[in-house]
């Protein structure tokens, strides 16, 4: 699934390339029985009132919240995009030689003569349409927890927030939405890493010290996702139809069997279930206390 970076990769390009353009057209083969009577366009009824909604309408900018990517319009509303477990969105000229940017769910038609697309293989992707004025109040975006690249998410708030899963295992508290928006199992995994922290330990039990740590690694790791363009490991693309390169750059994720790369450690990376979700670390240098 994409993860803040990954969003974030999406939401800067799809804001320099659509902010100003008009939506003339929007298509969809999305149609599930199973969200018939929804507030999602995989209810046709619901895609009818999208469709008229927004067609002649601007995009003004678009922005990120957690893992939703925001489209906001001059009519007063904003498109949702949650890209799920395999979707991701892609601009004009993209590549098309990929054989996963051929799953092509949702195409918005934009007055420059070029489309926005949703590919989304497995058809897990959320769109919506939302007032923009109270989209926060919202079942889809209340409760989110703080963004943690934001310059106000300092220690202390990260303290708190993580201290509210005090008896959770800390792998499971920090891909909890409500207490820090955005994290996922691969930058989850690199983090933990980082910080030398086992993805088992209780958050109660870990130390002032090693928190800090956590805190300061999630953050230079998020910034570093962002750096390189998103992470590709699966079937995540840019705008551009494009592959990201941090998964060149994983320590722990996906890495099982090999030798840890941390200086000074002889250590190997480790897969285990935690919370359902595969997990990789050290068992040398993040052994469980």
């Amino acid at each position: 699934m994409p993860e803040l970076p990954e969003v974030q990769t999406t939401v800067s390009g799809l804001d320099r390339s659509t902010r100003g353009l008009v939506i003339t057209n929007v298509w969809t083969e999305y149609n599930s029985p199973y969200f018939h009577g929804g507030d999602t366009i995989k209810d046709p009824k619901f895609f009818k009132y999208f469709k008229k909604t927004i067609i002649d309408s601007k995009i003004i900018n678009v922005t990120r919240r957690a893992k939703n990517i925001l489209i906001h319009l001059s009519n007063g509303f904003t498109i949702l995009i949650h890209m799920k477990m395999t979707g991701h969105i892609m601009y004009g000229n993209y590549n098309k030689k990929d054989p996963f940017n051929r799953h092509i769910r949702l195409i918005f038609y934009l007055s420059n003569g070029k489309t926005m697309e949703l590919c989304d293989m497995r058809k897990f992707a959320k769109v919506t349409l939302l007032p923009s004025k109270t989209m926060h109040e919202t079942i889809h975006l209340k409760g989110i927890g703080p963004e943690p690249l934001e310059k106000e998410f300092t220690f202390s708030i990260f303290k708190n927030q993580i201290n509210k899963k005090s008896n959770w295992k800390i792998k499971l508290a920090l891909l909890d939405q409500t207490i820090i928006a955005g994290i996922g199992n691969i930058y989850a995994d690199e983090s933990l890493w980082r910080a030398g922290i086992h993805p088992e330990a209780i958050v109660s039990n870990i130390d002032n010290k090693s928190l800090k740590k956590l805190y300061t690694a999630i953050r230079s790791t998020l910034s570093m996702g962002i750096d390189f363009g998103g992470d590709s490991m699966s079937d995540y693309r840019n705008i551009h139809g494009e592959r990201g390169k941090f998964q060149e750059k994983h320590m722990a994720y996906r890495r099982a069997g090999k030798p840890c790369l941390k200086k000074g450690c002889k250590g190997k990376i480790i897969r285990i279930v935690v919370g359902g979700r595969g997990t990789h670390f050290c068992e040398v240098h993040q052994r469980k206390a």
